[in-house]
């Protein structure tokens, strides 16, 4: 199994703004004060064009899918967290938190990647688990080392523990099961989503282990990493903070890889630990400033990975 991949499907915002239904346990959202909605997606829509030029100019195959306005979906421009494409050529929908949310899930994305000549066998739907308050949100919850058959998870109110391994058993993957936090005004709270706090490349893995508050389940991540062979590069919550956890590695023209993240991730990071990513890959990183602001998400939730077969 492949790591990474150089398909990519993207959905180009109209009306993105600050989600209420999301913010009451995503603690990295903050609102604009003084800016119009409209300027707001404006602004984000710069942000998300610019963003997909740079990943077509190195030779990212980036699939744009316009959203649309019948609904009311100011977090589409994250898709990676409904669906997620699969070497088998499977596809998996996930259960969504916030009621808004779910209605970015749209069958005519599996057309458009279907006339582009991929091949889609089955698709595992996991969405009638919100029916029992039940979430798992597609690959903002469960990271995958597909190369190692490994799938890891920070349990929140976003991940349930039993879907995770349900999926795991579907799929295939082994799970590996711990909690995050975050210090939230002084208190520690579960980090919604394990892609904030953990990026997993072909011969990396970025993480904050400092969020793992519990020893021994902070030893069994890193030695699960380490077993795979992976240069374990350290982040620290104040960096995580700043989206460095928000990564992902793609290729791009002749097979070149490259490690995608925000320009405030990027800043974020000490020098030491840019060499030690540029080790392993090309940084691209691009503006996101409005959509991290206000959407509490960065570039890897941008981008929905295709790992389907090619006809």
């Amino acid at each position: 199994m492949k790591q990474t991949t150089n398909a990519i499907v993207m959905i180009r915002p109209v009306a993105f703004r600050m989600n209420e239904q999301t913010a009451v346990n995503n603690y990295y959202q903050k609102v604009l004060d003084g800016l119009l909605p409209s300027t707001v997606n404006a602004k984000a829509q710069q942000e998300f064009d610019a963003f997909v030029e740079k990943l077509r100019a190195a030779g990212v195959d980036v699939t744009v899918v316009e959203d649309t306005l019948e609904t009311d979906t100011p977090d589409s421009i994250f898709p990676n967290n409904w669906i997620s494409f699969h070497e088998s050529g499977d596809v998996a929908l996930y259960p969504m938190f916030a009621e808004n949310r779910r209605q970015e899930r749209r069958e005519d994305i599996l057309d458009i990647l279907e006339e582009k000549g991929f091949e889609i066998n089955d698709i595992m739907d996991y969405t009638s688990a919100e029916e029992d308050g039940i979430f798992l949100e597609g690959t903002g919850s469960l990271l995958l080392d597909r190369a190692n058959g490994k799938a890891y998870c920070a349990l929140s109110p976003r991940a349930d523990e039993e879907l995770f391994i349900e999926f795991c058993e579907d799929f295939d993957y082994a799970p590996v099961i711990f909690e995050a936090f975050q210090t939230v005004d002084g208190e520690r709270k579960l980090i919604y989503h394990t892609n904030v706090m953990m990026c997993i490349g072909e011969t990396f893995a970025v993480i904050c282990a400092d969020s793992i508050d519990d020893k021994k389940e902070r030893k069994m991540v890193l030695e699960s990493l380490k077993a795979d062979k992976k240069e374990i590069i350290l982040i620290t919550e104040d960096q995580v903070n700043n989206f460095a956890g928000n990564m992902l590695e793609v290729r791009g023209r002749n097979d070149e890889k490259y490690i995608v993240m925000s320009a405030s991730a990027h800043q974020s990071l000490t020098e030491k630990q840019i060499k030690q990513l540029e080790n392993h890959a090309k940084i691209l990183s691009s503006s996101l400033d409005t959509i991290e602001a206000c959407g509490g998400g960065s570039a890897r939730c941008m981008m929905a990975e295709v790992f389907l077969p090619r006809s």
